[in-house]
């Protein structure tokens, strides 16, 4: 009896498990992605959205023991207040609903406008407010929100998840409505700002921009003015003491730029452009407030500034902490256009200059940013003293000491080196001064830094990596000492396997008050004595090929905190496991608080709590927010994002390893369908770019790709997926390639589950490439969708990168495509590299995707491609996307690759019916009209 209910329940259980459902494409759009989740300061609460199908979302907040407290559909970008006692969000219009109304050809005015969500999380209530244009809260205090908005206002509130009329009286609401209606981008818009505890309101209207300051409990703003009661120019209010004040007064048509406050609150900045006439050279000027003034004063304007400069409008305002400086931007005078010439007068022609610093179409590209160029200059104010720090010959001056308390400043010049980077790929060479920011002088510091050098926190030292040299350096401000920390050493990329210098692992950061310096080999965290070099290593990882990294808990504290208890993340080079692990710096030991086969996530604190949210994932299981405290030992699953995944056969990944053609151990991913049968043969799909078996545990929802298969998507119908790393040499890319792929291909077929007469591979760009070359070489492939590839690597060498602008001539020189040299240095391995010379050894039919926008790879390399296996009677099809870059990025253009994709390896590789677009094509009559999607009978 026993052994027939076994039996049954058996049975039963197989009969469940053969019910599941296969993926489809209509299921993306029911699958969940978690957006903007956050944890409150206190660690009580956790907010977050459901994004479904990349459409609408879906607002949640939690308690940390996973109880609903609060949700709202089509609801995103929710923050806590400070203080967590309230929570805001952004309420959007359905997006289908928008659709619908574009089609009805609704104009954009008319559009619903956001809602602005104000949920109480003390009482339970919500405030509703509609037509929102913008909204703010402050960084580091709570109490206030201030929001703009359009057309009428309407508020109602919500209590006990019932709606009621809001206590905003009729007569206000019609004047608003009024005041409103004059209202315009132009002349600003109604700003309100709201008393979050006794819900009190103050407007202010025509309204152009307004800031919280980060600390102090003031706002300020800029307005227009009404002509009667109140007048243009810039107020700041004093919310602790509910006083305002009116700091500037200037006409409504007087332009504000960049108002931003001190830390404080007790400084303000902002440039005006007071002219109202259309003259091209606009007359700047820059002002300060201080809180101890009444009213703004003039720093400085075009004819004060220093000769050959003028004030700035696009240059940020920034005060140092301790409230001692403002530092703004000076711009160099503008060039004029003669407004005279007619538009069929104007000569029309580009003049590209071989020995110019940048090529024509990077100048192209970066002409409008040039236009923005601001030079950063100080202005001290406590003795009024104005000091440039970036100049023409020295441009660049980002950093800056201590935030902005220090002495000094780092300034640079990369215009020398900027010609070579064309084929070196060393684009951040510069030259290194460091300028006294209190009388202007300056020393070099570092000539041709490889690298961007960046300040320690209290600004003691400048500091990199060299990347030449591959060394960690130092250079003592005060001494101007300069201290190789690392060289000998093993603290760059071991792995490096292209012609340039191998890059860095990384830095944790500094101690406090500058004192030692945390830099990152490749399993262990060392520490170091930034004058002398001396270092000692923190944690015990090489031996076990397990590697440590420090997690930043505190976004505010800018040094590394020996004095508690530090997290570090791990990560087994060996078998994939991640987790977290607890070290102690003053016993110099530690202990692994969780570990396991998944992908953790950098762990999330709540400010004032030990509480953290963070996510575990892998391939079946889905990155979920938990809730703990630093031990780990008691998790809370907070979020079930996609509870219908188990209504799906799946799959499941796993680590394979076999050896190349050269000798060497490799490792790859293989992903087996939730059903996988070991006695039964599967069609496999071989997709791979680099090296990519560190993501074993990464999880893969459904979703429209934009350039590669979708796993779980594919698993689900019943193919095998693998994904072997690619290690290179280099000169030769693709045979390095070959010599990886291929045999783990076949080490698979050895295994006897593998269908080896159904056997395809896809990638896109340097994965596009690389099928590209492996089709001209083996028939082990049935079936091929090779996107964006390069398959000339002699005219590809010559082409430009037209999202950037740069020549594609360093990526084949010292980077990704690994020729090592030029055209006329190798060309033989230039020739060998390119598939476009072995078109007739093709046998594989391929699908290419290759679009007419493409910034990153010369889309001709794709017409080259095609017309070659076309002039050759090969089996191929192309797909360009017209107006889509390197991958197709709009939905409908995501779903119809998706859709050919599945179609074309289903046709090749599961024996299913062709589709019409894939025996007709689809003629350009039709494009847009017929997708060909339907399936051909069988003969």
């Amino acid at each position: 009896m026993k052994q027939v209910v076994y039996i049954l329940l058996l049975c039963i259980g197989v009969n469940t498990y053969a019910q599941k459902k296969t993926l489809d494409h209509s299921d993306f759009a029911i699958w969940n992605s978690i957006k903007n989740q956050s944890i409150s300061s206190d660690g009580d609460y956790v907010i977050y959205s459901l994004e479904k199908g990349e459409k609408d979302n879906h607002l949640k907040i939690k308690d940390s023991k996973a109880n609903l407290v609060f949700e709202h559909e089509r609801s995103e970008r929710g923050q806590f207040t400070y203080d967590a006692n309230h929570a805001i969000f952004s309420i959007k219009p359905w997006k289908d609903s928008i659709i619908e109304m574009k089609r009805r050809k609704v104009k954009k005015d008319n559009m619903p406008k956001d809602t602005l969500g104000i949920y109480d999380l003390q009482n339970k209530s919500l405030v509703k407010i509609a037509n929102i244009k913008s909204y703010k809260l402050p960084q580091k205090w709570s109490g206030f929100v201030a929001y703009t908005f359009e057309k009428s206002k309407k508020k109602i509130s919500k209590k006990s998840e019932e709606d009621s009329t809001a206590n905003d009286s009729t007569k206000t609401k019609k004047k608003s409505k009024a005041k409103v209606k004059k209202a315009s981008a132009k002349n600003g818009y109604p700003l309100v700002i709201r008393n979050l505890k006794t819900t009190k309101e103050d407007t202010i209207h025509f309204v152009t921009s307004y800031v919280f300051a980060k600390e102090g409990k003031t706002i300020a703003y800029v307005t227009t003015g009404d002509r009667k009661n109140v007048k243009a120019g810039v107020y700041v209010v004093d919310l602790s003491k509910n006083s305002t004040q009116h700091v500037f007064e200037s006409h409504e048509k007087t332009k504000y730029f960049k108002l931003n406050f001190s830390d404080s609150g007790k400084n303000l900045g902002f440039v005006i452009d007071a002219d109202s006439t259309k003259a091209y050279v606009r007359p700047n000027e820059l002002y300060h407030w201080n809180a101890s003034n009444s009213v703004a004063e003039m720093v400085t304007n075009n004819e004060s500034a220093p000769e050959g400069y003028r004030v700035s409008s696009d240059g940020a305002i920034s005060f140092s902490k301790n409230d001692s400086k403002l530092y703004f931007g000076l711009a160099l005078p503008a060039i004029v256009q003669d407004t005279t010439l007619l538009k069929e007068e104007i000569v029309n022609v580009e003049v590209w200059t071989y020995d110019e610093p940048r090529l024509y179409t990077v100048q192209e590209i970066q002409a409008k940013n040039d236009r923005k160029k601001s030079f950063q200059t100080v202005y001290h104010l406590n003795n009024k003293k104005l000091v440039q720090i970036a100049t023409k010959e020295f441009p660049n001056s980002s950093r800056l000491g201590d935030e902005g308390n220090a002495d000094f400043a780092l300034i640079s010049n990369n215009e020398p080196y900027q010609l070579e980077a064309q084929w070196t790929g060393q684009f951040s060479t510069n030259d290194l001064r460091v300028i006294n920011i209190n009388d202007g002088t300056s020393k070099m510091a570092i000539k041709k830094n490889p690298n961007d050098a960046r300040f320690s926190p209290k600004g003691k030292y400048a500091y990199g990596y060299n990347q030449v040299d591959s060394t960690w350096y130092t250079y003592n401000i005060a001494t101007t000492k300069y201290t190789e920390l690392t060289k000998g050493k093993r603290f760059y990329n071991e792995l490096n396997d292209s012609p340039n210098y191998p890059r860095a692992y990384g830095s944790a950061g500094w101690t406090e008050d500058d004192k030692s310096i945390i830099i990152y080999d490749r399993y262990d965290i060392w520490e170091f004595n930034p004058d002398d070099a001396t270092s000692k290593k923190l944690t015990e990882g090489r031996e076990s090929k397990i590697t440590y990294r420090n997690v930043r808990l505190d976004p505010d504290k800018r040094f590394v905190d020996t004095s508690a208890n530090m997290l570090l993340t791990t990560f087994n080079e060996t078998s994939k496991y991640s987790g977290y692990y607890e070290y102690n710096y003053k016993s110099k030991s530690g202990k692994q608080l969780v570990d396991g086969p998944y992908r953790y996530s950098t762990p999330r604190k709540a400010r004032l709590s030990d509480a953290v949210i963070f996510t575990r994932q892998s391939f079946e299981e889905f990155p979920n927010i938990r809730i703990s405290d630093l031990n780990f030992k008691n998790q809370t699953l907070l979020s079930d994002a996609n509870p219908q995944q188990k209504e799906y056969n799946w799959g499941t990944a796993e680590l394979v390893n076999w050896t190349s053609l050269d000798g060497l151990p490799l490792t790859g991913m293989l992903i087996k369908p939730e059903n996988f049968d070991p006695n039964k043969k599967y069609p496999m799909i071989v997709n791979f770019y680099e090296k990519s078996s560190n993501g074993l545990y990464s999880h893969r929802a459904p979703n429209p790709g934009r350039s590669t298969i979708n796993y779980s998507f594919y698993a689900s119908r019943g193919y095998i997926i693998f994904n072997p790393d690619v290690y290179y040499r280099v000169g030769y890319p693709g045979e390095s390639a070959f010599n990886c792929v291929i045999p783990g291909i076949t080490s698979l077929i050895e295994k006897g589950f593998v269908d080896e007469d159904n056997i395809g591979t896809q990638g896109h760009s340097w994965g596009g490439y690389q099928i590209a070359y492996l089709v001209t070489k083996t028939d082990i492939f049935k079936a091929a969708e090779s996107g964006a590839p390069v398959v000339n690597m002699i005219s590809a060498f010559g082409g430009i990168r037209w999202d950037s602008g740069l020549s594609r001539q360093f990526q084949y020189e010292h980077t990704q495509s690994r020729i090592g040299g030029t055209p006329w240095d190798y060309p033989q391995r230039y020739v060998e590299n390119s598939p476009i010379y072995n078109m007739d050894k093709v046998n594989t039919p391929l699908l290419i995707m290759h679009n007419d926008a493409d910034g990153h790879v010369p889309w001709y390399q794709g017409i080259e491609f095609f017309v070659s296996l076309r002039r050759l009677g090969k089996p191929s099809w192309l797909l360009n996307y017209n107006g889509a870059r390197h991958w197709p990025l709009k939905m409908q253009n995501r779903k119809d690759f998706n859709i050919r994709m599945q179609q074309f390896f289903d046709h090749y590789l599961q024996g299913a019916p062709k589709p019409v677009w894939m025996e007709r094509g689809v003629p350009a009559l039709e494009k847009g009209i017929n997708q060909g999607y339907e399936l051909l009978e069988k003969n």
